[in-house]
């Protein structure tokens, strides 16, 4: 089955009376995994950092990415009491960690064992390897990157894994575990790559999304998509060409002010994705070809058998003009067509009655 993160992000706007409504929508509408962020603005970007073009168009207001952000920071006391709704509802916790602070706050405090790497961190080396070396699973998306980016990410994340606390971190090292049985095993077993295009929305003529194949041939691992798309046609496309993940932004009004809202799904339409998936998860069944339970009971129905065309007498040769082939119930395959043709009747038929010789 595909896993569904509903990406709540920063769209609380800060708010944990809305962060608690956001999980309740994500519930409700059957996704396995809701997902925060995690940050200290202060921690993340610096006073002079502009936001990006669609942050100022979605926010209609131009002002630093610090400003912004520190609007959208949740306190640490507020992850807590939302893990615990999280828990009494039954529906999976999960945050992002944009700075050491509050990955260490995650992971000892919180105490998750997933964790999503965002892909403006990909490049981040210091931050992949603390991820790494938290021992959690990771799932990792790679908006942004190059196939090459994404080796050398996974080289550090390989690393963290699986060398001792006092190995040195370098470049050669990097490559070396990821070159190594040990540092392959570790990251099948723990790491889960996102195709991803950063951009919201992100046009569909960008989206690529033959790309996700390429991640999982490229290095083996699982792979899924992280969507910016308007609307919910390529999460569906996604999920029909095997996404292990689908992680969609979702939001409970698109009105609302902060930068996300907009390219995110309401709750209708995250309802919508979520039943439009479990339905593929189930149509995609075996990738054996055989007739189905309810196709069973319709090919005595469906397919046709050999019938008298005609009143045939006992004794009277078949022939193309006596024989014809209709749908009439369980009988003589088509198949024995021709071995039928010019032998004898052992009995007298009715005009559309199964020929059984």
């Amino acid at each position: 089955m595909t896993v569904i993160i509903a990406e709540a992000g920063v769209n609380h706007n800060g708010s944990a009376g809305l962060a608690f409504k956001l999980i309740d929508e994500a519930h409700k509408a059957g996704a396995d995994i809701i997902k925060f962020q995690t940050f200290k603005a202060e921690n993340l970007v610096t006073a002079a950092a502009q936001q990006a073009r669609y942050q100022q168009i979605n926010t209609q207001k131009s002002e630093s990415q610090l400003a912004m952000l520190k609007r959208l920071e949740l306190a640490y006391e507020t992850h807590h009491q939302l893990v615990a709704h999280c828990k009494t509802l039954g529906i999976a916790f999960m945050s992002t960690a944009f700075d050491l602070e509050s990955l260490e706050f995650l992971t000892q405090e919180l105490g998750l064992t997933t964790l999503k790497i965002a892909s403006g961190e990909l490049t981040n080396a210091p931050l992949l390897l603390a991820h790494a070396r938290t021992g959690c699973k990771l799932i990792v998306s790679t908006g942004m990157s190059t196939l090459a980016d994404i080796e050398s990410a996974l080289g550090v994340i390989a690393f963290g894994f699986v060398a001792k606390k006092n190995a040195e971190p370098s470049v050669t090292a990097f490559a070396q575990a990821y070159a190594s049985e040990e540092g392959q095993k570790a990251l099948k077993e723990k790491v889960t790559l996102l195709h991803c295009t950063t951009e919201y929305p992100a046009p569909f003529d960008e989206i690529n999304l033959r790309a996700m194949d390429t991640l999982q041939r490229a290095f083996d691992l699982p792979a899924g998509y992280s969507d910016h798309s308007e609307g919910i046609a390529v999460p569906l496309a996604a999920a029909a060409r095997g996404a292990q993940i689908i992680e969609k932004h979702f939001t409970l009004d698109k009105g609302l002010p902060g930068p996300d809202h907009k390219a995110s799904l309401n709750p209708v339409e995250l309802h919508a994705m979520i039943a439009g998936i479990r339905q593929i998860d189930v149509a995609l069944g075996s990738p054996v070809k055989s007739p189905s339970t309810s196709e069973y009971r319709n090919r005595s129905v469906a397919r046709k058998c050999l019938v008298a065309a005609c009143d045939i007498p006992k004794g009277a040769q078949f022939n193309s003009t006596n024989v014809a082939i209709k749908r009439a119930g369980e009988g003589l395959s088509p198949y024995d067509y021709w071995r039928v043709m010019g032998s004898t009747a052992n009995r007298n038929y009715t005009s559309g009655e199964r020929i059984v010789d």
